[in-house]
């Protein structure tokens, strides 16, 4: 595996932990005050579009982090949403 593809795959790792404070602060506070809804629907949409280049350009590491990324955030918005 090339230096550069395993820097890939650490970063997919460490994007995997950036919406679950948010997640947390939701599900143990009960409530979405100062999480911006906007910013998550903006936040999904560009996730939607990164997805499909990955996948045009079939590239591993990118699908699993948009895919990964994506739903994490889908879920940040779903509750934010659901709770706002």
């Amino acid at each position: 595996m090339s230096f550069g593809y395993a820097i890939g795959w650490i970063g997919v790792g460490f994007g995997l932990l950036v919406p679950i404070p948010q997640i947390l602060k939701i599900l143990q506070g009960g409530t979405v005050d100062g999480i911006a809804l906007f910013t998550y629907v903006f936040l999904v949409i560009c996730l939607s579009c990164y997805l499909v280049h990955a996948i045009y350009i079939k590239s591993k590491v990118f699908i699993t982090a948009q895919s990964i990324n994506l739903v994490n955030n889908a879920i940040v918005l779903i509750l934010l949403i659901m709770r706002g």
